[in-house]
């Protein structure tokens, strides 16, 4: 299922699930490529060439949006990503994020679920609830203070949609991709 623009990649590998402690936002940071090979250092501006993964799952509550955005932010400076593409993931994952919260949790027990990939070519975030209820572009009225957030996501990302939930789990997941200047 795709919303809004061309779907141009196909939905997040599964991954290993890394259960939160309760309080921040957690994840294990694991290459695709095989431990202990070594590589280079990262560009500045790129990842090194292979696939960096990032999973959390935290609870379905406003409180952990903050620690959300910043472990968004943390891990993208460590893969040394240019500023303003940390921005947008960061802005774009929180208003995902707040609309999983709002429309995508029916109460207390509820988690959300972060993926983060970052190849050579492009970032994706992907995040999970367990709602069926599909997200939907709308227009805002200029007094309501919500009602805004796919507008953003549209806005800074590069391609966005929807995918089915990983096998076994019910809800659905919901992703942008932002692609590197010259990757492409």
């Amino acid at each position: 299922m795709t919303v809004s623009r061309a779907h141009r990649h196909g939905p997040s590998p599964s991954l290993a699930h890394d259960p939160a402690d309760g309080r921040t936002p957690t994840g294990s940071i694991r290459p695709a490529e095989a431990a202990g090979t070594q590589t280079p250092p990262p560009s500045p501006a790129i990842p090194a060439r292979r696939t960096h993964l990032l999973r959390t799952t935290v609870p379905a509550h406003p409180s952990r949006a903050s620690g959300v955005r910043t472990m968004v932010a943390e891990y993208l400076l460590r893969l040394r990503l240019p500023p303003d593409c940390v921005d947008n993931a960061v802005l774009a994952t929180g208003e995902l994020f707040a609309n999983a919260i709002r429309h995508g949790s029916s109460g207390a027990g509820d988690a959300i679920t972060v993926t983060i990939e970052c190849t050579r070519r492009d970032l994706r975030v992907t995040v999970a609830d367990r709602s069926s209820a599909l997200p939907y572009p709308r227009t805002a009225d200029r007094a309501e203070e919500s009602g805004r957030g796919l507008a953003i996501v549209t806005a800074l990302a590069d391609d966005w949609g929807i995918a089915p939930p990983e096998p076994g789990t019910t809800g659905k997941r919901v992703w942008f991709t932002l692609a590197f200047q010259g990757a492409r």
